[in-house]
């Protein structure tokens, strides 16, 4: 039978049940028994992948291209310049285009006020599920690759009792987008995990966002908090969840900004700071993280850090919501 998530889009951490979620999840972590055991799992053969990038990538390219390829398809790359998108070709005209071309239009644009909106409009008008690979609002599959990588470090298939910090840090290159930290803290609460959100005052997440996180709290029965200290904030924690993003509901302005951001250079994840957490605490990031600045190679390269196993883990998750979305399971 079909999953119910056939033909379905993942443009935000919602569109997706608690258990719709799960069935991405279970997936996922049998996909990844699979590769580890070299066998063969071509669950969309012959099918392609448009992979739209407004915005550079690493990791997000790397895995949603492998994760086709080892699914039996093809991951079709294509940066935004190189398109007729900035010479008149419109998101309607895209969606329509594309969903006849393609079987699926994954989509990263982080545009401040511009990405979510043009994910939602290629979707109106495509025949084929578009997936999101980050927008100013939501980062959806880092998400889901976060959770995975918890709940295996933990050997738990529930978080609830964790304390999981979700805390601004000093950078000093661009203003980095909101989208991370967004996601975790609405989707967290449903997996039971208490989440303790740090910022210095100015650096605020979207309100409509925060209030649909405190309700997830509300209804899964768990903590939020908000603090305005680093320190403090990862006291007892269990996952140290620690990047940085710009204060964009403050300022735009990338001189004012980074104006701002220079005011806390002591939000920097060191060894004192990890110390108060919980002894057996993990650091997480989604890399790249600006290192000696936001986050001390000592920590990052070190034995609490899970890094590498979340930049993994992107892989077999997106590789669940692509087989699970295009029809292939």
């Amino acid at each position: 039978m079909a999953s119910s998530l056939r033909g379905r889009d993942f443009i935000g951490d919602l569109d997706f049940s608690k258990a719709e979620v799960d069935e991405v999840l279970n997936l996922a972590w049998d996909l990844k028994k699979k590769l580890a055991a070299r066998e063969p799992h071509a669950l969309l053969r012959d099918q392609v992948l448009a992979m739209l990038f407004f915005y550079s990538s690493t990791r997000t390219r790397g895995s949603f291209e492998a994760g086709m390829a080892q699914l039996g398809g093809h991951g079709a790359f294509i940066e935004s310049r190189t398109t007729q998108i900035s010479h008149g070709d419109t998101e309607r005209e895209l969606g329509a285009i594309y969903g006849r071309y393609f079987d699926a239009i994954a989509i990263r644009h982080v545009e401040w006020g511009v990405g979510n909106r043009y994910l939602n409009l290629v979707a109106e008008a495509s025949r084929v599920p578009v997936l999101n690979m980050q927008c100013e609002v939501y980062h959806p599959h880092q998400c889901l690759a976060d959770i995975m990588t918890m709940m295996e470090r933990f050997k738990v298939r529930d978080l609830r009792g964790k304390r999981v910090v979700v805390s601004w840090a000093y950078a000093a290159s661009y203003l980095k987008p909101i989208s991370v930290p967004q996601s975790l803290i609405l989707q967290l609460p449903r997996f039971g995990a208490d989440v303790v959100l740090a910022y210095p005052k100015g650096f605020e997440l979207m309100p409509d966002i925060v209030q649909q996180a405190k309700d997830q709290a509300k209804e899964h029965k768990t903590g939020f908090d908000v603090v305005n200290d680093m320190k403090e904030s990862f006291k007892d924690g269990d996952v140290i969840y620690a990047k940085s993003w710009g204060p964009l509901l403050t300022t735009t302005d990338a001189e004012k900004g980074k104006q701002m951001q220079d005011q806390h250079k002591e939000w920097i994840t060191d060894a004192d700071k990890m110390s108060v957490a919980h002894k057996d605490a993990i650091f997480m990031h989604p890399l790249p993280a600006d290192r000696d600045i936001e986050v001390t190679n000592e920590v990052l390269d070190g034995p609490q850090s899970a890094v590498i196993d979340q930049a993994e883990n992107r892989l077999h998750a997106q590789k669940a919501v692509m087989a699970l979305t295009m029809g292939g399971y």
